[in-house]
């Protein structure tokens, strides 16, 4: 029986991004689709995250589009993207310092999208227990992995269709690391989109439905965990492992 394709929820379609005079991404292409777990692999300053600002609209691509659900977001500001239904999960975390770990899911949490099954604080601290326990904590007084799980569950507080991790496990302790992946496990076993930029190849190899790898602000090879395990070429040549 022939499985049925999925749809196309996110399409990035030859956005050209600029820092100034400067250019960082060079006709950046790629699609996402519903359900799935997707990478974007490659080396550090290559795009990945200029990518990640130009969706969620904390830049401005001076060319291109991008479509979320047929819709084009480009140029929309960073609220109105969020609105739509994307959570961001960003690079360093950024939870609010002076709010609790119970104010910080609280701050932002929506249904706008009419999630039929919609994330509340018991589901994400049944998700990480460990929030629960820290429930009265401040933010600033977490640890580096505490603050991951709390900005984890801040997007998904937002009931999200599309969930985006810049570095999901960067600088994280192996233990802390292991349930950060135990989450991202359960969210794609629950169907949840899921667009991932994280170093440890091993288990993006494993979760990941699909990859895109990025080199000097374009993608230069696509596929799945199969093909890329078949090429460990392409690994060690834009990845570095």
């Amino acid at each position: 029986m022939t499985e049925t394709p999925r749809q196309t929820l996110l399409e990035v379609a030859d956005i050209e991004t600029f820092y100034g005079s400067s250019q960082a991404l060079f006709g950046m292409r790629f699609v996402l689709r519903e359900g799935e777990f997707t990478t974007l692999l490659g080396r550090n300053g290559m795009g990945k995250s200029t990518t990640i600002k130009s969706m969620m609209g904390l830049l401005r691509p001076k060319s291109g589009a991008i479509r979320f659900r047929g819709a084009d977001i480009h140029g929309l500001p960073a609220y109105r993207v969020a609105k739509l239904g994307l959570g961001l999960v960003p690079e360093g975390r950024h939870v609010f310092p002076n709010l609790s770990v119970r104010e910080n899911l609280v701050a932002t949490a929506n249904n706008r999208c009419a999630n039929p099954t919609p994330w509340t604080l018991e589901r994400v601290y049944a998700l990480f227990p460990r929030l629960k326990e820290r429930e009265r904590n401040l933010g600033a007084n977490l640890s580096g992995g505490e603050q991951q799980m709390l900005a984890i569950g801040r997007a998904l507080m937002t009931n999200p269709r599309l969930l985006i991790l810049d570095e999901a496990t960067e600088g994280l302790a192996p233990l802390i690391r292991k349930e950060i992946w135990d989450c991202l496990a359960e969210l794609k076993r629950l169907g949840q989109t899921v667009l991932v930029i994280d170093k440890n190849i091993g288990p993006l190899l494993r979760l990941a439905d699909a990859h895109h790898i990025v080199e000097k602000g374009r993608v230069v090879w696509s596929g799945s965990s199969e093909e890329l395990r078949a090429q460990p070429e392409l690994l060690h040549q834009y990845v570095g492992v």
